[in-house]
């Protein structure tokens, strides 16, 4: 049973995955348990900025509720968990070159059934096997913890872990803001080996991206790049939440 792990996670990534639009247009699909799904492809090669704006009405009052960690990438997205109400409305602000800008119209999210009925499926399964979902990077660099799945001992990387409230941080080497001027970027990986997102150019030493950013609970791989070449690869778990 300790197999099915795996499988169900990426049976839910699966099914819940962005049915994404081409900015400024943009997907916003209400998939159950109070969470939102707000997807897009990106075909600007100049953008500077994308945030997601969120309002009780479609014309005034929208507030940013993300800035996205990195606004070149060509497929992204964010799941909001924090929305008063199913019926708000979205939208889109993209910033581009030389102070140019846009909005994409606003809309409210579909209720996604298909999605709905997946992560049923999924608590329904996950109640038959040994989860992990306690098991995580735990409060700071090289914590250790054991996986249930197979007893081996997980030790956390230094560079990038998990938060106890859930949160990834990101800490890079003590000389990152030395006069090396050394860059770095990251990307990252579900369980199947699917590019979730990336920062090409991370501009903070030490920051923390939110856990909804990852889209579901599990486990996730990383790759962090030193002047372009693997400095470490790794990874982390983002828990169940409660």
């Amino acid at each position: 049973m300790k197999k099915l792990i795996p499988v169900l996670f990426l049976l839910l990534f699966n099914l819940v995955s962005f049915s994404q639009d081409t900015l400024p247009k943009f997907s916003a699909r209400n998939i159950g348990n109070n969470r939102i799904v707000i997807g897009w492809v990106n075909k600007y090669t100049n953008v500077k900025q994308i945030s997601i704006q969120r309002s009780f009405d479609s014309l005034t009052n929208f507030k940013t509720i993300l800035t996205v960690p990195d606004p070149t990438s060509r497929e992204n997205g964010f799941v909001d968990t924090k929305a008063t109400n199913d019926r708000m409305f979205y939208r889109i602000y993209v910033m581009l070159e030389k102070g140019f800008f846009l909005f994409s119209q606003s809309k409210r999210p579909f209720y996604d059934s298909a999605a709905v009925i997946a992560a049923k499926k999924k608590i329904m399964l996950e109640g038959q096997v040994d989860k992990l979902g306690k098991i995580d990077s735990l409060n700071g660099p090289n914590a250790s913890a054991k996986e249930k799945s197979n007893g081996n001992v997980f030790v956390a990387s230094k560079y990038v872990y998990t938060l106890q409230d859930g949160y990834v941080r990101i800490k890079l080497p003590d000389d990152a803001d030395s006069k090396t001027n050394k860059k770095y970027s990251i990307k990252f990986f579900d369980e199947a080996g699917k590019l979730v997102f990336e920062i090409k150019e991370i501009t903070l030493s030490n920051f923390k991206i939110d856990k909804s950013n990852f889209y579901h609970s599990g486990w996730f791989n990383f790759e962090l790049y030193e002047d372009g070449k693997l400095f470490e690869k790794h990874k982390f778990l983002i828990p169940k939440e409660l």
